[in-house]
C-alpha cells in the first residue's frame, strides 16, 4: 500500500496540516494505509490546563463509541473494544494517532477536553489512495481504416476516489466525436475495501497517418503525480488505393534479355495475389509479386498489365519497348571488281528507334557514304560502315579490291644531279601492281610505295650515245609499253653549242633592226629641223645616244 514518493507524502502532509470547514466541522486529509492524525483543537491546547481530554467518534445512527482518556498527569486509558483498539493512540499534542488508515475511518472524530468548562471539537476525515496502476487491455490486434474498432480498455485499479481517465495519441488528448472516437468509462467499487477501480474503453475509426502512433492513457489524482500507461501501438488495415507495375531490366532493353514485372500495391497487408496481363495472356500469381518474361524479342514491344485478384479493376499499366538494330551490307564482305566497272552499294536498316550512319575508309572517316559509279584504282580499300542507335551500335564492312591490266600514265626524263646520268621515270596503273622493266640497264633503280594502284619506277643511265628507251609494264591481266628518246653527254654538248649561237645570230639581227630604224627615224628629223629652224645640236646629242646603244648591242652578240 506504500506507494507514493516523497514528494507525494510531503505533499499530502501539507493537505493534512491544512484544515477547513466543512458544515461547520474541521476537515483532515489522510492517505489510505498510512497513520492519520486528527489534530484536537487544531493543536491550539495548552497541555497544562487541561484536566481531561477525551477522544471518540461518531458510529451512525446517532450512536458514539468511546475510543480514549487521559487524565492530567495519568497515562492514557484505551476504551475502544472494537477494531480501533489496536489501532490508536494519543500524541503529545492530544492529536489522535490512527495507524493504517481505512475508508472506513472517513468519518467524525471529537476530542472533548475539559478545562475550566468542557468543549468538543469534532473533525471529519477523508482518507485518499491513488490507484495501484494504469494498464491498457485487451487490445485491438489491428485497427482497420474508416472502420470503428474497440482499441482496448484502460484500467486505474483501487483508488479513492474514483479516477478520471484522458485517452491520447501521441500525447494528444482524445476526445469523444460520436463518429470516430467513443469513449465509455465505468466505476466498479470493492465491497470490501470501498477502493474503486475505473475504467474506460475507447472505440477507434483508424486513419494510414495512425501507423507506429502511440496511444496511452493517464490519470490525474487529486493528490499525488499523474499516471500514464505504457504506449501501444497497433497494425494498421486497409485495402489498396494505389497500384503501381514496375519494370526491371537492362537499359536498352534488346533481344534475347529478360524482364522482371513487379506488382506493388499500397495495401496494409498487402495483396499476395496478382494477374498479369501479358499481350492478351493472363497469368496469375500467388504469394509473389513479379512475373520473368525471359529471351524477350521485337514482338515482345507493347503494352502490359498487372492487377489485383480481388479486385480485377485496379491495375497498372506499363508499355515495354524492345530496342533491335539490324544492318544489311551489300555488297559484303571482300570483293574483286574491275576499274572502270560500276558497284551499286547498298546499307538497308531496321531499327527500333533513330539512328546515325558513318563510314570510314582504312580508318579514316568519310563525309559521306561512297558511291562507285566507275570504279577506280584509287577506290580500292576497306570501307566499313557503323550505325548508332542510342546505346546499340551495329558494324559492316566491305574489302574492296579493284584491278585491271597496267597502263602508263607518263614516261619523262630528267638530268641527273651530276649532270652526266639521266634520270628516267615511267609512272604506272594498275592492280595487281605491275612488274616494271626497261629496255636497256640502268642503275639505282627504285620503286615509290603502291598506292592506290599507282606505282613510279625510276632509273638512273649515262647513254653513250643517242638512243631509244621502253618502259614496260604488265601483270596478270595485261601489259602496256611507252618509248622515250634519250641523247648522249656529247651530243648534248652540241645541242648547247648551237643554242649559244643562236642566241648570238639573235642579238646581232636585232642590233641591225634597230639600226635601221634609228637611221629612218633621224632622216625624218633633219627633215623636220630644217622646216622649223631648229638646232642640229640637239639631233647631235640623240645620234651619240644612239650609237651607244648599237655599240652595247653589238658587245652583247659578241658574247
Amino acid at each position: 500500500m506504500h506507494l507514493l514518493s516523497a514528494s507525494c507524502v510531503a505533499a499530502l502532509l501539507l493537505f493534512t496540516t491544512l484544515l477547513r470547514r466543512v458544515s461547520g466541522l474541521e476537515t483532515v486529509f489522510g492517505l489510505y494505509g498510512e497513520t492519520l492524525e486528527i489534530p484536537c483543537n487544531n493543536g491550539a491546547l495548552k497541555t497544562e490546563d487541561i484536566l481531561i481530554t477525551k477522544w471518540k467518534y461518531d458510529k451512525g445512527e446517532g450512536l458514539t463509541g468511546d475510543l480514549l482518556v487521559k487524565m492530567n498527569k495519568q497515562n492514557v486509558s484505551i476504551s475502544a473494544t472494537d477494531e480501533y483498539k489496536s489501532r490508536i493512540s494519543l500524541a503529545a499534542n492530544f492529536s489522535l494517532l490512527i495507524s493504517a488508515a481505512k475508508l472506513t475511518d472517513q468519518r467524525t472524530f471529537t476530542c472533548m477536553v475539559a478545562v475550566a468548562d468542557i468543549k468538543e471539537y469534532p473533525v471529519t476525515v477523508v482518507i485518499y489512495k491513488t490507484a495501484t496502476g494504469l494498464e491498457i487491455s485487451d487490445k485491438a490486434k489491428e485497427l482497420e481504416i474508416g472502420k470503428l474498432t474497440k482499441l482496448g480498455t484502460c484500467v486505474a485499479k483501487d483508488s479513492n476516489p474514483a479516477v478520471n481517465i484522458t485517452w491520447l495519441k501521441n500525447n494528444v488528448p482524445l476526445v469523444a466525436d460520436g463518429k470516430g472516437i467513443s469513449i465509455e468509462a465505468s466505476v466498479l467499487v470493492d465491497p470490501v475495501t470501498g477502493l474503486s477501480t475505473t475504467s474506460s474503453i475507447l472505440e477507434y475509426s483508424a486513419e494510414k497517418e495512425d501507423t507506429d502512433a502511440e496511444f496511452t492513457c493517464s490519470t490525474q489524482n487529486t493528490v499525488g503525480p499523474e499516471l500514464v500507461s505504457s504506449p501501444a501501438t497497433f497494425t494498421i488495415t486497409y485495402s489498396p488505393e494505389n497500384i503501381v507495375l514496375q519494370v526491371t531490366a537492362k537499359d536498352p532493353l534488346v533481344e534475347g534479355d529478360n524482364v522482371t514485372l513487379k506488382c506493388v500495391a499500397d495495401g496494409n497487408p498487402p495483396p499476395t495475389a496478382f494477374n498479369f496481363h501479358l499481350k492478351g495472356e493472363l497469368v496469375k500469381v500467388e504469394n509473389a509479386d513479379t512475373y520473368t518474361i525471359t529471351d524477350v524479342s521485337r514482338d515482345s514491344t507493347g503494352e502490359y498489365k498487372c492487377s489485383l485478384v480481388d479486385d480485377p479493376t485496379m491495375e497498372a499499366t506499363k508499355n515495354i519497348t524492345v530496342s533491335y538494330l539490324d544492318i544489311n551490307l551489300s555488297p559484303f564482305g571482300s570483293i574483286v571488281k574491275s576499274a572502270g566497272d560500276a558497284l551499286d552499294l547498298t546499307l538497308k536498316i531496321v531499327a527500333s528507334g533513330d539512328n546515325k550512319v558513318s563510314w570510314t575508309k582504312d580508318n579514316v572517316k568519310l563525309d559521306k557514304e561512297p558511291k562507285f559509279t566507275k570504279l577506280t584504282y584509287a577506290d580500292s580499300g576497306r570501307y566499313e560502315c557503323e550505325v548508332k542507335m542510342g546505346l546499340l551500335s551495329q558494324k559492316a564492312f566491305l574489302e574492296l579490291a579493284v584491278e585491271g591490266a597496267p597502263v602508263i600514265k607518263q614516261l619523262s626524263k630528267k638530268r641527273g644531279e651530276d649532270g652526266k646520268h639521266k634520270v628516267l621515270i615511267c609512272e604506272v596503273e594498275g592492280s595487281p601492281k605491275p612488274a616494271v622493266s626497261w629496255s636497256i640497264n640502268g642503275t639505282s633503280s627504285e620503286d615509290t610505295p603502291f598506292v592506290n594502284g599507282k606505282v613510279t619506277h625510276k632509273i638512273k643511265v649515262e647513254p653513250t650515245a643517242n638512243l631509244t628507251v621502253s618502259c614496260m609494264v604488265s601483270n596478270e591481266f595485261g601489259s602496256d609499253t611507252r618509248s622515250i628518246n634519250v641523247s648522249s653527254h656529247q651530243s648534248d654538248d652540241n645541242d648547247q653549242t648551237k643554242l649559244v649561237v643562236g642566241v648570238v645570230v639573235g642579238l646581232l639581227v636585232a642590233t641591225i633592226v634597230i639600226g635601221l630604224a634609228y637611221w629612218v627615224y633621224m632622216k625624218k628629223s633633219k627633215q623636220g629641223s630644217w622646216k622649223t629652224g631648229e638646232k642640229e645640236n640637239g639631233s647631235s646629242e640623240e645620234e651619240k645616244k644612239l650609237e651607244e646603244k648599237v655599240e652595247e648591242n653589238s658587245q652583247k652578240a659578241e658574247v
